[in-house]
C-alpha cells in the first residue's frame, strides 16, 4: 500500500464527491431556470407576486409563487441554494490538485508543447483560474456588460482565447480540463461574489424596513443566466479527458470553442420551451452540425512534429528516473509485447481506431513516461490489457510492480534531497 495506491483511492473518493455535488448543483440550477421561465401571472395573487406555477411530484401538489423583489415580510425559514455550487468547485479543485498537480510531469506538462518546471506549470494553472474570473467580472461591470448580447459575445471570445492559450502551454488533456475548471470557476464565483451577496443585501433591507433596490435582482439574474448557458460545456470538458479524439487532436482548442456554442443552442431550446414560447427545433439541427464539425476536426491528423533524433532521445527527469530503475528493460519488453498493439499511433488491434486515452507505448521513452499508469493499470490491478487479451502473466505484473517501486523510491529520495522538481509518485 504505497503512495500511488493511496493517491488512486483519494482521486476516486474526490471524483465521487465531485460528481455528487455537481449533480446537486446542476439539478437545482436547471430546475430553477425552468421554473422561472415557466411562471405565469395568477389572478388574486398577493401583492408583489410576479408569477406563479402549480407542479406535481412525488404524489403531492406544489404551489410556487415568485416575488419580483421580495415579500413585505420575511418568512421565518428561508432556504439558500449555495453549498451545491461551493462544494462542486472545492471538490473539482481538489481533483485538479490530486491528478494534474500531483501528476504534473505526466498529465499537465508536455515538453513538446512548452518546457517548464513543475512549479511553473502549477502556478500558471492556479493563476489562470483567478485571472479569468477577474477579467470576466470586470467585463460584466463595464459599460460593455449593459448589453447582454454583446456581453455574451465578449464572453465567448474570451473562452476561445483561453482555449487556444491553454493548448499552447499544457498537454491537450490538461488544456480541455483547465477550460472546464476555468469556466466552472467563473460560475461558482458568480454565486459566491455576486448572487449570494446581492440576495443578502435584499434580505437586510427587508429586515431594516427599507425597500430593496431591484437592480440587485437584475444583476444576479444576469449571472445566473450565464451559468445556465455554461453548464453543458463544462460537463463536456470534464468528460473530455477520457476521450483522446477530443483532447489529443490538432484542433482541440477549436473543438472546445464549438462545444460552448453547442451549450448555447441546446439551452436555448429548453429555455424557450420552458418559457412557453414554442419549440425552436432548428436549434437541434444547428447542434448536430456543430457536433459533426467537431467530429471532422478530430479526424484531421496532427502534422509531424519534426523532432530530430537528439531531441527525441532527451528524457525528462521523471522519465530518466524510471528508465534507469532496475528492471526497466524487462518491463519495456513486456509493455511493448502486451500493450503496444492498442497503445500505438496506428493501433493494430481490430476495433481500436485511436490509442486509448491518447497513451502511446511504442518506445522505451513512452513506457518510462507512463510509469504510474502502467503500474496502476497492469501492476496493482489487472485492468490492462482489457480481459487480459494479450495474456499478461502474473510474473510480468510482478516485474512491473518491482520496477515502478524502485523508481518511486528514487523519486522520494530525490525530492527529500531538494534536487527534483517532480511531484508524481
Amino acid at each position: 500500500m504505497d503512495y500511488t495506491f493511496w493517491l488512486e483511492w483519494a482521486q476516486f473518493a474526490v471524483r465521487w464527491l465531485h460528481l455528487i455535488t455537481a449533480i446537486a448543483w446542476i439539478g437545482s440550477s436547471f430546475y430553477f431556470i425552468a421554473l422561472d421561465l415557466g411562471l405565469a401571472p395568477e389572478p388574486g395573487a398577493p401583492k408583489g407576486v410576479n408569477g406563479a406555477a402549480w407542479q406535481v411530484h412525488g404524489g403531492g401538489f406544489y404551489h410556487i409563487q415568485k416575488y419580483m423583489v421580495a415579500p413585505e415580510r420575511m418568512p421565518d425559514r428561508l432556504t439558500w441554494f449555495k453549498w451545491e455550487s461551493y462544494m462542486t468547485w472545492v471538490s473539482g479543485f481538489a481533483m485538479l490538485v490530486l491528478l494534474y498537480w500531483a501528476g504534473a510531469q505526466f498529465y499537465l506538462i508536455d515538453p513538446r508543447v512548452m518546457e517548464m518546471p513543475v512549479w511553473a506549470g502549477i502556478l500558471i494553472s492556479a493563476g489562470s483560474l483567478t485571472i479569468g474570473w477577474l477579467f470576466y467580472d470586470w467585463l460584466c461591470k463595464s459599460r460593455f456588460g449593459v448589453d447582454n448580447n454583446k456581453l455574451m459575445i465578449g464572453l465567448f471570445l474570451l473562452l476561445v482565447l483561453m482555449s487556444w492559450g491553454y493548448t499552447q502551454v499544457f498537454t491537450g488533456r490538461a488544456a480541455l480540463l483547465h477550460m472546464g475548471a476555468f469556466t466552472a470557476t467563473i460560475m461558482t464565483a458568480n454565486v459566491f461574489f455576486i448572487i449570494m451577496p446581492n440576495q443578502r443585501i435584499v434580505v437586510a433591507d427587508l429586515k431594516a424596513g427599507r425597500t430593496p433596490d431591484p437592480k440587485y435582482g437584475k444583476i444576479a439574474k444576469q449571472r445566473s443566466t450565464h451559468n445556465n448557458y455554461l453548464t453543458l460545456p463544462v460537463i463536456f470538458l470534464m468528460l473530455s479527458n477520457h476521450y483522446p479524439l477530443a483532447f489529443a487532436s490538432e484542433y482541440n482548442w477549436l473543438i472546445c470553442s464549438l462545444v460552448f456554442l453547442m451549450g448555447v443552442t441546446i439551452r436555448h431550446f429548453f429555455n424557450t420551451h420552458h418559457a412557453h414560447k414554442g419549440n425552436p427545433w432548428w436549434t437541434w439541427g444547428v447542434t448536430a452540425l456543430l457536433f459533426l464539425a467537431i467530429i471532422w476536426l478530430s479526424s484531421i491528423p496532427k502534422p509531424d512534429a519534426g523532432e530530430d533524433a537528439e531531441d527525441s532521445a532527451m528524457l525528462t527527469p521523471y522519465e530518466q528516473r524510471f528508465a534507469e530503475a532496475p528492471g526497466f528493460q524487462d518491463v519495456s519488453d513486456i509493455v511493448l509485447g502486451r500493450c503496444s498493439m492498442c497503445h500505438a499511433s496506428e493501433p493494430g488491434f481490430e476495433g481500436i481506431g485511436r490509442a486509448p486515452k491518447g497513451i502511446h507505448l511504442e518506445t522505451p521513452r513512452e513506457v518510462a513516461a507512463a510509469a504510474r499508469l502502467i503500474y496502476v493499470q497492469a501492476g496493482l490491478t489487472d485492468a490492462m490489457p482489457p480481459a487480459n487479451l494479450s495474456y499478461m502473466e502474473p510474473q510480468e505484473r510482478a516485474a512491473i510492480r518491482a520496477w515502478y517501486r524502485a523508481g518511486a523510491v528514487g523519486e522520494r529520495v530525490q525530492a527529500s534531497a531538494g534536487k527534483g522538481e517532480d511531484t508524481q509518485g
